[in-house]
Parts: structure tokens; sequence; C-alpha cells
């Protein structure tokens, strides 16, 4: 923490335990030490441990549960959920399956360049996924990742990728997404949106734009999403 030497002692401390999440020495879903090791490893008091642990639950790194100790959080991006009504034919909510229709390694464009902050000539994975609920196609995605960090990704089986790529990329590439920023426009549908999502050319589309990101804030994935506005619905509390 020598390079903190100017804060609190408690800031030196969440600062230290932040940099344990984002270089990998504290694994997601994985218990921290308890505070009195933490205060015997750092030499400082437990209520110092603890308010530092406190900042770290607050901004959703850590996770306390009772009897069971403090743990890594494990993002959850579920924007899909949040934004499109995913029902199946009863009603109830329904998490979409996915087919993946198209993947290829190919020379990243400059605006992919751009959105995953690589260098020119750089080659990427694309994946084209249709995301479907009772069989009815819902979403498609345009998916971009790097293949220096995703290689495995290119060669394996599609029936053996599933319907979530984010456990997929922490298990076998060893990467986690744990940030993910994200902007919503309107567009209206394309040929080729009309054909994969069964709609009308020229139909309202909602179009969600991720990037997703390491600890570190370095880009792993660049994917613009699509899907008919007829099933989009955007509900915030404002307190």
């Amino acid at each position: 923490m020598t390079g903190d030497m100017g804060l609190p002692a408690y800031l030196r401390l969440r600062n230290a335990f932040t940099r344990a999440v984002e270089d990998g020495t504290w694994q997601p879903d994985q218990a921290i030490p308890s505070e009195a090791e933490l205060a015997a490893q750092y030499a400082v008091a437990v209520g110092t441990v603890r308010k530092a642990i406190d900042g770290l639950v607050a901004d959703r790194t850590l996770q306390r549960f009772q009897g069971r100790g403090t743990f890594v959080r494990r993002p959850e991006f579920n924007s899909l959920l949040r934004f499109f009504r995913l029902v199946g034919p009863d009603g109830a909510p329904a998490t979409p399956k996915s087919a993946i229709l198209a993947r290829e390694v190919l020379p990243a464009t400059a605006r992919v360049v751009e959105a995953l902050k690589l260098r020119a000539g750089a080659k990427v994975i694309r994946l084209h996924r249709l995301r479907l609920v009772d069989e009815a196609p819902i979403l498609h995605e345009e998916i971009f990742i790097p293949l220096a960090r995703f290689r495995p990704l290119a060669k394996m089986p599609l029936a053996e990728m599933g319907d979530l790529l984010y456990p997929l990329y922490e298990r076998i590439c060893g990467q986690i997404v744990a940030h993910a920023q994200e902007t919503l426009t309107i567009d209206v549908a394309d040929a080729r949106d009309a054909e994969l999502l069964a709609t009308a050319q020229n139909a309202p589309i909602v179009v969600i734009e991720r990037i997703a990101s390491d600890h570190q804030r370095a880009p792993l994935e660049w994917r613009t999403t699509r899907g008919k506005a007829s099933g989009f619905a955007y509900k915030i509390d404002i307190r």
C-alpha cells in the first residue's frame, strides 16, 4: 500500500482489496480472509478492515453472507431481462435459448479496433447469435472478441458453447467480465432484421450496444443486440 500513503488507512486497505480482486488473488464467488486475518496481515485494527470492506460491499464488489463470510461478488449482466419482456407461453419469465448462426476469425475493422482498443490488424472472433424463447426469435446479436484472449473459442464446436457466453469465457479462456457499459438506441428493421426476427421491414427495433471489460477495464467484448420494439420495456425506480 506504499503508493497510497497520503490516504486514510481504510482507503489504503480498500485499494489493496480492490487490487486483490482485479489481479485474481481473490476470485469471484470465493470467500475472502476473515476481518481478523486481514487485520493481522495488514497490521491494522479490525474496525479499519471492516470500514474498507463496507465500502466494497456498498459498491457491489464484495457481498456479505450471514454466518458464511464475505465473498467476491460475481457481476450479473441481465440487460436482456431488464429491457425486453421475455416470457414463455404461460406468461412466466423465460431465459432465452441461443443459436449461433455464424462464427469467423477475421482482421478487426477500424470500428472494432476502436471499441476493443486493439492494435491495427489484430484478429477477432465474430459471432452472430440468435436468441429464442419457445422457438420464437426474439433478438439477434453480433459479438466481437479478441482472438488473442479467446483463441480456444475459434475452434470449439458450436453445439458446446451453450446459451450463456460469460461463464464460457471464464471457464474456457480464463477471462472474467467484471464491467459493462451499454448504450440503447432506436432503429428500424433492415432486411436482415426482418428475416431473423420475423418482423416487417422498417418496423421499430431496439438496439443495445455493449462494451464488456475485465477488472482492469480492458475491453473483452463488443456486442450489438437488436430486438423488436414490441417486446421492449423500460422501468426505473427514481427516489
